[in-house]
């Protein structure tokens, strides 16, 4: 089996809980470097995952390894200029969310990555649930979708801040449920937003109304002041209704029927690793038959360019000024 060939530019605690054993386990990949400025976090992870070739300065890692591809993540804000070189030497590279500060340095991303027919991909990880895309896959063999809810809920007040505020919360982490309604609707046609600063300095609270061009209604509801880390979404469509929570299960309620049917998250993704349930391997495994059979992701640079959009117009519409 012909594998293909990554590197890795940050050995952090998320690296290393989701995509490093994600990778692992996929057969047709081998990690054959990793770089990382921390030395002990860098030994550490090469000594886990058998790697040889470990670096302190990811251009020279670039300069002397080839690869098929390289993961880079570590926060935004240090994100933009190893991704620039990666793309400038023509790598093909995956980064978490989101992709970047600003839809500027996104577009750059995306322009550059096209210029030079890079293969690119951003970890907009539920799309890749698979209790999420089984319960979307569900409600669209009865028609298109119709309305979606999407929600996302923590409890992180008064002085909580994104890398000290190096970012805003809707673009750094509620971008998550901002992607999942283009995911399921499509691109937005009008939005209208109500977005609140509660017990804090900082907005923290966004919650929009968003139609778009094919009809369908997006509503978003976050709030990152109330009683706990809530997360779910709503899928709507004639005669049928899919309520997904993608820590536990998803009711699919049809034709006005009172019982659901209920799709557990472990049974549906097959595995109670949290890697798995929670979409990081299926997103990773995409990614790398993407690279193999020289496709583009599904949501590449490009298309997370139209998420990064959405977001500037949910704060460009708020009513509540």
């Amino acid at each position: 089996m012909e594998k293909i060939k990554i590197g890795f530019v940050g050995c952090g605690s998320f690296a290393n809980t989701v995509h490093y054993p994600s990778l692992n386990e996929i057969k047709d990949v081998e990690i054959i470097s990793i770089c990382d400025i921390n030395q002990e976090r860098l030994k550490k992870t090469a000594e886990k995952y058998k790697v040889e070739k470990i670096y302190t300065d990811y251009k020279k890692m670039f300069e002397e390894v080839n690869l098929d591809g390289v993961y880079i993540i570590m926060p935004p804000h240090h994100l933009y200029d190893i991704v620039i070189d990666a793309l400038k030497r023509k790598l093909n590279v995956f980064i978490e969310k989101p992709p970047g500060i600003t839809t500027f340095q996104t577009k750059n991303f995306a322009d550059l990555a096209e210029k030079n027919g890079c293969k690119t991909m951003v970890g907009f990880n539920r799309r890749f649930i698979p209790l999420l895309r089984k319960s979307k896959e569900i409600v669209e063999e009865k028609g298109p979708i119709i309305q979606a809810v999407s929600t996302f809920y923590k409890n992180t007040y008064p002085e909580f801040l994104y890398y000290n505020g190096a970012i805003d919360i809707l673009t750094c982490d509620a971008i998550h449920s901002v992607d999942v309604l283009r995911w399921l609707c499509g691109e937005a046609k009008n939005v209208k937003s109500v977005i609140k600063s509660y017990f804090s300095d900082v907005p923290n609270a966004f919650n929009s109304i968003i139609e778009f061009e094919n009809g369908a209604t997006g509503i978003l509801l976050t709030n990152w002041t109330v009683g706990k880390r809530i997360h779910t979404f709503e899928i709507h469509s004639k005669g049928i209704s899919a309520f997904v929570d993608c820590n536990d299960k998803a009711l699919i309620f049809k034709d006005n029927k009172d019982e659901p049917e209920i799709l557990s998250v472990s049974e549906i993704a097959g595995s109670n690793e949290y890697y798995k349930f929670y979409g990081y391997y299926y997103e990773d495994r995409h990614f790398i038959d993407c690279l193999k059979e020289n496709k583009e992701p599904e949501c590449n640079f490009s298309d997370a360019l139209k998420t990064m959009e959405l977001v500037e117009k949910i704060y460009r519409n708020n009513i509540s000024l």
